[in-house]
């Protein structure tokens, strides 16, 4: 049976994650929150709107209402890497060799490996970024589709249209996709080799969380009573093609999703504060965490894929260990 350590904080936690071995809970609050050898906590932020990992689990990448956007790492210590000034950091993105970037505003900032800052501007707001898994290109969602650019190159940006308001955007892991997720209920992608259009729809609620299993080959989403899990083996995604729906509870919605690090085997969380987890090839389910005070925000796995870090909107927060 899984064993679950708690940790109980006071504030929504915007992300749980793991830098190294040791798990962190960043909470809107401004704090960051860690167990290494004990709970530990630095403030960060005055009030937090966004964090992310950086791709080699090193820093944790954060951004404030207070405008700045800071470097954690495992250990506590904070570098800034920008700042917005008076302006909100809405969103942040970790990519290749310590890049970084940060929405604020209209306008989507990336800082080199070098540290050169680029700034790129948008008619309207930014409401997310994700950097491509490979080469130095971001993806920006915002209303009416998604932009691609190149901060290393002048080049011009690459637009994706699609009416309506796009609130998250992730590249597929071999690149091929970019899906964003929509304020409607909906997501939506693109295949950038042709700009073939996938639309994902028949949500019931908005999708807030979506997460690619290993190899790329399924993309897992919230905003329905079961994790909606969309296949992406074909060539053309997954059109035609009816979605995995996985811990199907018929009174709770799914609020976050995290695919196993190697095994196509999905973390759900619910609004109810429940975890499961089930795998894509049976469909078997596992209770990881009966309910608790709030609906789960956010969860990752370790390296190893054994413990997964979580967080509630409510502020319970914890460890799953599903070895023991």
């Amino acid at each position: 049976m899984p064993t679950v350590a708690p940790l109980d904080l006071s504030a929504f936690c915007i992300a749980a994650c793991w830098l190294g071995d040791v798990p962190h809970f960043a909470l809107a609050d401004g704090t960051v929150h860690r167990l290494d050898h004990g709970h530990k906590a630095v403030e960060a932020h005055d009030g937090l709107a966004a964090a992310r990992p950086s791709q080699d689990n090193k820093t944790l990448v954060t951004g404030g209402e207070d405008g700045k956007v800071l470097a954690l790492s495992a250990g506590g210590t904070a570098s800034e890497l920008g700042n917005a000034g008076s302006k909100w950091i809405t969103a942040v993105a970790a990519g290749p060799q310590g890049a970084v970037a940060w929405a604020a505003g209209r306008s989507a900032f990336v800082r080199l490996p070098n540290g050169t800052v680029k700034e790129f501007q948008h008619p309207r707001t930014v409401e997310d970024i994700a950097f491509a898994p490979k080469g130095m290109r971001i993806a920006v969602a915002r209303y009416n589709g998604a932009t691609l650019h190149f901060p290393a190159t002048d080049g011009k940006p690459a637009e994706l249209e699609w009416a309506g308001a796009h609130t998250g955007v992730t590249f597929s892991p071999d690149g091929q996709y970019l899906v964003t997720a929509m304020q409607e209920n909906a997501l939506h992608g693109w295949k950038l080799a042709d700009g073939k259009h996938m639309r994902m729809a028949g949500y019931p609620a908005k999708v807030k969380s979506m997460s690619w299993g290993p190899k790329g080959r399924w993309l897992a989403s919230s905003g329905a009573p079961a994790a909606i899990v969309w296949p992406f083996q074909a060539k053309d995604g997954p059109m035609g093609k009816a979605p995995l729906e996985l811990g199907t509870r018929g009174d709770q919605m799914v609020s976050t999703v995290a695919f196993h690090p190697r095994d196509e085997v999905v973390a759900i969380g619910f609004a109810d504060g429940m975890v499961l987890a089930a795998r894509c090839a049976d469909q078997k389910e596992v209770l990881l965490r009966r309910p608790g005070k709030g609906a789960v925000t956010s969860m990752a796995w370790d390296n190893e894929g054994r413990r997964i870090a979580f967080g509630s909107e409510a502020g319970d927060c914890g460890v799953i260990d599903i070895s023991s």
